[in-house]
């Protein structure tokens, strides 16, 4: 499954601002349930069960927060760079400057595990992180995350 088709160009965000991990919840669960015709309370409840198990600050600056909704039917996915780093009490301790919110159906976790990977490849690609931190625009991270190669 492509990242391409999870994560679409409308569902990238610049500049979000949250000055703590709960709000950051709140956040990114308006910003999917307006990408996603969903109930921004369902979103915002799933994710912040999902968090209270553990966070999903995977460190290097990033969080994939993510959960099940019922009657999803395929992983949809937004990414967010913060306008400022976030403490999601990563596992690495570091501030948290995007997030990858990845929401799947019930009968679709073994997707969320699939994307989760293919994402954890494309971050650990030399300079991915350091030319996403460069873009200036949602497009330009889209295309910097996205793309085969950083110059």
């Amino acid at each position: 499954m492509a990242l391409s088709s999870i994560i679409l160009p409308e569902h990238v965000f610049i500049g979000v601002s949250a000055p703590t991990k709960w709000r950051a919840l709140q956040m990114l669960s308006s910003k999917a349930a307006s990408c996603f015709g969903l109930d921004e309370g369902i979103v915002l409840r799933a994710l912040e069960t999902r968090e209270k198990l553990g966070t999903t600050g995977i460190g290097n600056g990033v969080a994939v927060p993510h959960a099940a909704i019922a009657g999803m039917t395929r992983p949809r996915g937004l990414l967010v760079r913060f306008a400022h780093p976030v403490d999601f009490e990563a596992i690495d301790d570091a501030p948290t400057r995007w997030a990858f919110v990845l929401l799947f159906g019930e009968r679709g976790r073994s997707d969320y595990l699939n994307v989760l990977a293919a994402i954890a490849r494309r971050l650990r690609t030399e300079g991915v992180l350091t030319a996403m931190l460069k873009a200036k625009t949602a497009d330009e991270l889209y295309s910097i995350f996205m793309s085969d190669s950083i110059v």
